[in-house]
Order: structure tokens, then C-alpha cells, then sequence
């Protein structure tokens, strides 16, 4: 085993034991509760606090040797004679030095709550102390079971959460390098032919990296710091296509105070100027996002060539957004695509909230 594996290992396991406190608090509550609930019994506390303390030792013997060696070695294991076994042998022994020890230190009524003609160390009282030990035995074990079960649930929460931020994260990861690629390409161009549209290619470039590498690695944004970015996506691709794109973004409702996930709208805008020239190179997009009754709807409208691939509605980018629409917001989503007429329209609705 290696040492990181290891350290994982020795970490799961000790944040499955329950802390010593919780033990130390346990055991003084039943202790208490049984010397009150025996010395009013018999109108006898002090003789119930004797007989408590030399049995309270007894208590912790059997119940930890049942937890963590009887349990885990023979019943877990389907080892079921065994463990009644050596159960009944713990419960004969637990009630031999539990009597005598009474018996010799205490008192030789060793049962003084019995009534009629019950005597010490005969079968009714014999019964009694088993039932009575067997009764801690399930109420410590079943303690035991609701914490691990509690634990265990709250590990498969927190892989369950770490698996989906994980896979959020390779998501986001995809969308970009095609982009910086095609306009590393670009720039490369430009500055072969000596253009004054270099430098404003590296310095939205620069902007555009910042946003990646600082602002989308974050849980939330600002709405209006996204549609900053997206507009800022935009103006770089209208420089590679030559300034034949008409576009527009238009805001409905206030946003102040709107938080988004990142990079969670550019994909279908990605897929606008992957798939919307026409054949004369022109393009039309519309973008818009309108608040209304704690929803944010974002909608893409752009023109559409028919003889371009049919991907864009199933492609790889879309596909991703869905998935992280799935994994952000479960069911509590809507998206929309239609493809008419030449018009490739998106709308999709998510809660601001």
C-alpha cells in the first residue's frame, strides 16, 4: 500500500470512530440513570451506587468485546454459532463475577428488588441479569449502527458531491481550447500582415484568459461579469471573420444582484459561429437575457445555413452544457432548441435563487 493511500485509509477510519468524549458521556449518563432508577427501587441508593460501580466496569468489558471483536469476527462473517457461543460463555462468565463480586463486597443480597421466595444465583435471577446485560448489549450496538449508518451516509454525500464537482470541473475544462487555438491562429495572422487589429486581438485575448483562469474557476460570477466575457467573445470572433457578423445583446430586468454559474451560457454562442454563417459569410446573432419572477432567461437566436453540419443540436458542446444543467440544477431547468427557417433559436430558464 502506498502512503497516500495509506494516509487515506487511516483518515477514513478515524473519522469513522466515535470520538472518546461521546463514549466517556455516554457511559456516565447510564450510570447515573441506573443508580437513581435502582436506589429508587428499593429506597437503597447507596447500596444501588455500590453494586453500580462494580458492575459499571463489567458493562464496558462485554459490550466492547461484543462490538468490536464478537460482532466483526463471527456474526459479520455468517459465523452465527460461533458467535451465540461465545456470547452465552461472555454472559455465564459477565454473570458469575458480577454476583460473586456483589455477593463478597457488597452484600449477600445480591437481589433486593426480587419479591416473594426468588433467591440469589437461581435461575429467575440468572435470567434477570442476562436479559438485563442483553439489553445494554442491543442498546450499545444499535448506538453504534445509527452512527456508522450516519457516517456512511455522510461520506457517499460528500463523494457524491466531490464526483459531481469533479466532473464540473472537467466540463468546463473542454469548452475552451478549440477557441484560444483559432484565435492564437488568427493573431498569428494578423500580425504577419501587420494589422492595428493585433493588438486589440492580444489585449481581449488577455482579458479573456483572466476571466478563464481566475473568474470561472469560482462557484459563482455575476451575471453582468458573464455577459461582459461573452461580449468580449464575441467582438474577438467578429475580428477573425472579418467584421461580418451582426450581433446584438439586449438585458431585460435587472441583473444587480443575479449570480451564474461560469461559462455556462458561451457554449451556445460557441455553437452560434460554429454553425451560423451563411454562404455569402455573413451572420446575424441575437443574444438576450430577461430576469423575471426569480428565473433568468437566456435565449440565442442566430441565422442558420442549411447545408451545415446538423451537430450543433447534438454536438459535443451542447451536450456538455445539458449535463452540467443536470448536475447544477437536477430537474429545475428548462432548455428549448429550435431550428426553423433557417433561425436556430436556444432558450434556456434556471432559477436565480
Amino acid at each position: 500500500m502506498s502512503k497516500i493511500e495509506e494516509n487515506v485509509t487511516h483518515e477514513d477510519v478515524a473519522k469513522r470512530v466515535i470520538k472518546k468524549k461521546y463514549h466517556f458521556y455516554f457511559w456516565i449518563i447510564y450510570f447515573l440513570f441506573n443508580v437513581i432508577r435502582w436506589g429508587s427501587y428499593f429506597n437503597d441508593y447507596w447500596y444501588s451506587f455500590r453494586s453500580n460501580l462494580i458492575e459499571f466496569p463489567l458493562h464496558l468489558i462485554i459490550v466492547y468485546f461484543n462490538i468490536y471483536y464478537l460482532i466483526p469476527r463471527y456474526l459479520l462473517r455468517k459465523k452465527y454459532t460461533m458467535y451465540v457461543a461465545f456470547l452465552l460463555f461472555s454472559l455465564g462468565l459477565h454473570y458469575a463475577v458480577r454476583s460473586g463480586l456483589n455477593y463478597w463486597l457488597i452484600a449477600e443480597n445480591i437481589w433486593p428488588e426480587a419479591q416473594g421466595e426468588n433467591e440469589p444465583f437461581g435461575l429467575n435471577h440468572i435470567i434477570a441479569v442476562v436479559l438485563g446485560e442483553l439489553y445494554v448489549l442491543a442498546l450499545t450496538y444499535s448506538i453504534k449502527i445509527s452512527v456508522d449508518f450516519i457516517m456512511e451516509r455522510n461520506k457517499n454525500q460528500q463523494l457524491t458531491a466531490l464526483q459531481y464537482k469533479t466532473e464540473l470541473q472537467y466540463l468546463k475544462a473542454q469548452i475552451q481550447p478549440h477557441f484560444f487555438f483559432n484565435t492564437l491562429n488568427n493573431l498569428y495572422a494578423l500580425t504577419i500582415q501587420k494589422s492595428s487589429e493585433a493588438s486589440e486581438v492580444v489585449v481581449k485575448l488577455s482579458e479573456f484568459m483572466q476571466y478563464i483562469i481566475y473568474d470561472a474557476s469560482k462557484r459563482k460570477v455575476p451575471l453582468i461579469q458573464e455577459i461582459q466575457y461573452i461580449d468580449n467573445y464575441i467582438e474577438l470572433e467578429n475580428i477573425r471573420y472579418g467584421n461580418q457578423i451582426e450581433t446584438e445583446i439586449n438585458i431585460v430586468g435587472c441583473i444587480d444582484d443575479v449570480l451564474v454559474t461560469p461559462l455556462l451560457f458561451l457554449p451556445f454562442v460557441e455553437n452560434a459561429f460554429k454553425h451560423g454563417f451563411k454562404d455569402k459569410g455573413e451572420m446575424s446573432l441575437l443574444v438576450s437575457f430577461e430576469v423575471r419572477n426569480e428565473t433568468l432567461i437566456f435565449m440565442s437566436e442566430n441565422s442558420y445555413d442549411e447545408n451545415a453540419s446538423l451537430k450543433s443540436k447534438n454536438g459535443i458542446g451542447i451536450k456538455n452544457v445539458e449535463r452540467r444543467l443536470q448536475l447544477l440544477y437536477n430537474k429545475n431547468y428548462e432548455l428549448m432548441i429550435s431550428n426553423d427557417s433557417n433561425l436556430y433559436k436556444i432558450t434556456l430558464k434556471i432559477p436565480t435563487t
